[in-house]
């Protein structure tokens, strides 16, 4: 142990401004050094693990003779007790560190995550209904919780009160906040199960979602209404009319027609390939066109060589409320994705097609990856004739009487 030093006053520490190393007593190996700019640091120089090291106990004056003082006697204590205080310093550094590099909130989360999975979403209004259902309901109460610190009561808090008056939509808030936790666990930013889960977690706190709430299906036309409906279609002008009229007769999306280009259009052999990326399904889809859609594709005009087959008055796609808006002003209590409910309505009530001919013409999936590859030319013609008997039965009006009218057809699809 070295030799104590005698014991500077406060004054005299002060009056030590030259460069060098000065022991200043009270503790063994407590020293000043003065830097040559003229900074002062204290330094304890001991003996660990038998080999000599200089620890730093801070600057002066911030740190003062006593303090320095009182920090070497602390640091000696350890070292007697077998103890490295510089390691458990550098320890300590390092865990704060790792601490901050951890710290993020969940609205940060949030973000990052929505980022992160955006290249594998069809389209923008995902990612935005995303953002806009974690911002009205999850952000005013974990936003600017650190990711870590979420638990069940805050999930509990942001469900609760819209459980059962908005049951789909905080059934899909909670499936987002799970997401955005899983996020956070695998990037190390939290540990432990994630308090949003639902099986065997939540589903014993709230009531079951098909129990509190009705599906809320989209409305349809019923099939005897058909007819006489595409009669009135068809004396209505305007591409938005053109389009609704060939969303009924391919059974197809909103957004497929709605998207559709001209180079997916193969007009010499009737036929209309959706890419994978916009299909519901991420997979290719055919579609057989009839003489009556041909017809009205080869009577559309190119819009400023628009890629799309309709494209809005101020360029890019039509939007689904335009579609909707042909239905209201002619007074049609449907929505345009009804009409995929009223095409498999028919094809049950109507027609003798499998099943399957008529899920793969709604672009539903059927059996497996290989069944489905080995039936597709197959059910390709089987689908043609469908939809050729599908735009016959468009074409014509229903006898007043003929047809037991039936409950509104409606579909979740």
């Amino acid at each position: 142990m070295p030799k104590k030093a005698k014991e500077l006053s406060a004054l005299e520490v002060q009056r030590l401004t030259k460069p060098g190393l000065y022991a200043v007593g009270g503790v063994a190996g407590l020293q000043l050094q003065v830097l040559p700019s003229g900074a002062r640091t204290w330094v304890l120089r001991v003996v660990i693990g038998g080999k000599r090291r200089d620890m730093g106990l801070g600057g002066y004056p911030d740190v003062t003779l006593a303090g320095a003082r009182e920090k070497a006697r602390e640091a000696r204590v350890l070292i007697e007790e077998g103890k490295d205080p510089i390691a458990q310093r550098a320890a300590a550094r390092s865990a704060l560190a790792a601490a901050r590099g951890a710290e993020i909130t969940f609205d940060e989360c949030a973000r990052k995550f929505i980022e992160s999975k955006s290249v594998e979403w069809k389209n923008q209004k995902h990612g935005a209904q995303w953002s806009a259902t974690l911002e009205t309901y999850a952000s005013p109460i974990v936003g600017k919780l650190q990711v870590r610190d979420v638990t069940l009561a805050h999930i509990i808090k942001i469900l609760e009160p819209i459980w059962t008056t908005k049951t789909e939509t905080a059934t899909r808030l909670r499936g987002r906040i799970e997401s955005v936790l899983d996020w956070a666990t695998v990037r190390g930013y939290r540990h432990g199960e994630n308090p949003a889960r639902w099986k065997g977690h939540l589903d014993k706190i709230l009531a079951k979602p098909s129990k509190v709430a009705k599906v809320e299906h989209h409305a349809a036309l019923p099939v005897d209404e058909v007819g006489t409906f595409m009669q009135a279609l068809r004396n209505r002008s305007g591409m938005a009319a053109r389009a609704l009229e060939v969303l009924i007769l391919t059974a197809a999306r909103s957004g497929e027609i709605r998207g559709m280009r001209w180079d997916e259009i193969d007009l010499q052999n009737a036929v209309w390939t959706i890419p994978g990326a916009r299909m519901k399904m991420a997979r290719e889809h055919r579609v057989p066109l009839t003489e009556r859609v041909l017809e009205i594709l080869r009577t559309l005009p190119r819009v400023d060589d628009s890629p799309l087959v309709f494209p809005a008055p101020r360029g890019g796609q039509l939007s689904d409320m335009t579609l909707t808006a042909v239905l209201r002003r002619m007074n049609v209590e449907a929505v345009p994705h009804g009409f995929r409910s009223t095409f498999r309505d028919w094809t049950a009530e109507r027609t003798n097609y499998p099943r399957e001919v008529a899920e793969m013409a709604l672009a539903h999936a059927i059996g497996n990856a290989v069944e489905a590859a080995y039936r597709r030319g197959d059910l390709f013609d089987k689908r043609r004739r469908l939809m050729n008997e599908w735009t016959k039965f468009c074409d014509t009006v229903q006898q007043a009487g003929a047809v037991v009218p039936l409950q509104r057809s409606t579909t979740a699809a």
